[in-house]
């Protein structure tokens, strides 16, 4: 019997400190995430992060956090419960890090007869930090505790048309009535070094001026060239006019080189350069969360308006839309019915 298994990042289970520092604790110790050695990443999350963030982030979270619970998770839930309405198969919900973990999704399917799972990343774009720590993470918890079952894993999405033609119709909805100056596209950063880990030439992923746009077997997990595909369809779907949108990067960690532009660079650039009327949009999201509504609805808004803006528009994510819940649903249904376990999209 088939059913599927929708996986988010996760989220604290309050946003009081000694939750979130619980979470930040699993999150941060993931090797993937902070890929250095261990006594390192040890004495990085244990020794110093641990001893000054958890309090920080509590007060992100407390800003954003819902009467029901964590954004993240409620909406991820009513997504899947829109998605179960109209799917032919059991769909679960897992998260990488936190109480609702992957294994209990796993769980939910078995007891239902599950046998066969589609793995659904909700990850538009693959990056080690992401797509990659939710496959691993989940193969190591089926060949542990459910040997018998067999995973097919989606893969990243961030240029199918469907996903474009949702996304880019969102967007158009939230700014027909906007007189913008430039529209952002902010995608979560990551390290350049996870850029040219991920690269299976070990060669073609130089982060330079080129390598994005010359065609490679690279490209299939290059987070980089991925997000800038992303916006060009967008852009493309929506006829944008050149130089009235950019990419950005944000949630840079620690001193290493991040992908650039950063965002928070650019909410204090656009001004100096009279674009004061701007819209922010956040596609390696697929549902808002911290990153989205704290640091690019709040914090974004009043940075670039302490930087001299003077209008900006954040636009929400896909989260449970209709659109989107129909898109997903049509992947699922559409591999639910194969014969040979293969993902159409």
């Amino acid at each position: 019997m088939k059913g599927v298994l929708l996986i988010n990042l996760g989220s604290p289970d309050s946003p009081n400190p000694k939750d979130v520092k619980k979470y930040l604790a699993e999150f941060l110790m993931d090797e993937r995430v902070i890929d250095v050695p261990q006594w390192l990443r040890w004495f990085l999350v244990k020794g110093i992060i641990l001893n000054t963030r958890p309090k920080k982030s509590a007060k992100a979270y407390q800003k954003i956090w819902w009467e029901e619970g964590s954004p993240l998770i409620i909406i991820s839930e009513r997504f899947q419960e829109k998605i179960q309405e109209r799917a032919k198969v059991p769909v679960a919900l897992g998260m990488r890090y936190g109480s609702m973990s992957i294994k209990k999704g796993l769980q939910e399917l078995h007891d239902k007869g599950v046998d066969e799972v589609l793995v659904v990343p909700l990850y538009p774009h693959y990056a080690m930090s992401s797509t990659e720590t939710v496959i691993v993470k989940t193969q190591e918890e089926q060949q542990k505790y459910f040997p018998h079952m067999e995973l097919t894993i989606m893969p990243s999405f961030y240029n199918h048309p469907d996903y474009i033609r949702v996304l880019s119709e969102k967007i158009k909805n939230h700014i027909k009535d906007v007189d913008y100056d430039h529209i952002l596209f902010s995608y979560h950063g990551i390290p350049e070094r996870h850029i040219r880990k991920t690269d299976p030439t070990k060669s073609h992923c130089k982060i330079d001026g080129s390598c994005c746009n010359t065609p490679s077997e690279a490209h299939k997990f290059c987070y980089r060239h991925q997000c800038f595909e992303t916006t060009k369809k967008v852009a493309e779907y929506l006829e944008l006019p050149e130089g009235k949108y950019s990419d950005s990067f944000q949630s840079r960690l620690g001193g290493d080189p991040w992908l650039k532009p950063y965002t928070d660079k650019e909410f204090e650039r656009f001004p100096e350069e009279g674009k004061k009327n701007l819209v922010v949009i956040t596609p390696a999201f697929v549902a808002d969360c911290l990153e989205t509504l704290e640091e690019i609805a709040m914090e974004g808004e009043e940075e670039f308006k302490e930087a001299g803006g003077e209008h900006y528009k954040h636009v929400p994510c896909l989260n449970d839309d209709d659109a989107w819940v129909k898109v997903m649903t049509r992947w699922i249904n559409e591999w639910s019915v194969t014969s040979d376990n293969q993902v159409t999209t």
